[in-house]
């Protein structure tokens, strides 16, 4: 490990640009990592296009999401089934299969407080597993430590630790003497952010595709404000309509399409902030 800064160096020169565009991904293996079922809707769009272009498509959600509600007659049980029915239905919208989410059953809120070791170890596991050509994650920022509300932060910093490790064959090497699995390196990253890009260097046209995340982000019932405040799972056309009208709103554009912004980052982990 001590020569990783020289060759950390060497990553970082690389163009931090990906060789083809990523509207002509094809036949990738693409793992999302989010601390909530949702946060992988800042990506939908981009999620719909990759997988219908033939590239497979996992989603890795940390916590269950079974704190996140203001309605006093949801138990923490409840919601945790709530949130995984909402992202397994967005999912669908996306054409993701429901085997391909998989969910690490962290307390909402607590994310932070979890084992980093135990958390780091879990996602190792699944990198070492599915050997991703590219990793989607919160930014944990360039050069500086990027501000996000609490689990973001520590599911950012997780997922960044977690692809380190995963390329080390003597760390959790458990999994490789006993499991059969073998050390990995992730090649690229998406890093994505909610409402803040002053990092971002690329952005994917989405055209052909706003329609499905819109379809799929409404799903998310019981964090949308009705529905966050006193949870209805049979909301009326109006409050659908409404959500839908939001969740376009928040789609931005670029020369009059359709896009979704990224900080991409090509090269070895110990760069990926620098």
């Amino acid at each position: 490990m001590a020569l990783c800064g020289a060759v950390a160096l060497t990553a970082q020169s690389q163009p931090q640009k990906p060789d083809q565009p990523v509207e002509k991904w094809t036949g990738k293996t693409i793992l999302l990592i989010g601390a909530h079922a949702d946060d992988d809707a800042l990506s939908h769009g981009t999620l719909a296009m990759l997988q219908a272009h033939g590239n497979q498509v996992y989603i890795v959600t940390l916590t269950t999401g079974n704190v996140g509600t203001q309605d006093p007659q949801l138990s923490r049980l409840q919601l945790a089934e709530i949130r995984r029915t909402e992202e397994l239905a967005a999912l669908k919208e996306l054409s993701i299969p429901p085997d391909h989410y998989i969910n690490l059953g962290y307390d909402d809120g607590m994310l932070e407080f979890e084992d980093h070791k135990a958390v780091v170890e879990n996602l190792v596991f699944w990198i070492r597993k599915l050997r991703p050509d590219v990793l989607f994650a919160w930014d944990p920022g360039k050069v500086y430590q990027r501000w996000h509300k609490a689990d973001h932060r520590a599911a950012a910093y997780l997922a960044a630790d977690a692809a380190r490790a995963a390329m080390w064959r003597l760390l959790f090497e458990g999994q490789i003497s006993q499991q059969g699995l073998k050390e990995f390196t992730i090649p690229e990253y998406m890093f994505y952010n909610d409402y803040d890009y002053e990092d971002e260097n690329l952005w994917v046209d989405i055209s052909g595709f706003a329609e499905k995340r819109i379809r799929a982000d409404a799903n998310y019932v019981s964090q949308f404000g009705p529905g966050w405040n006193k949870y209805n799972p049979n909301p009326g056309q109006e409050e659908i309509n409404a959500m839908r009208a939001l969740i376009k709103e928040r789609i931005r554009t670029r020369d009059g399409r359709p896009i979704e912004g990224f900080r991409y980052y090509r090269g070895l982990p110990d760069a990926i902030g620098k």
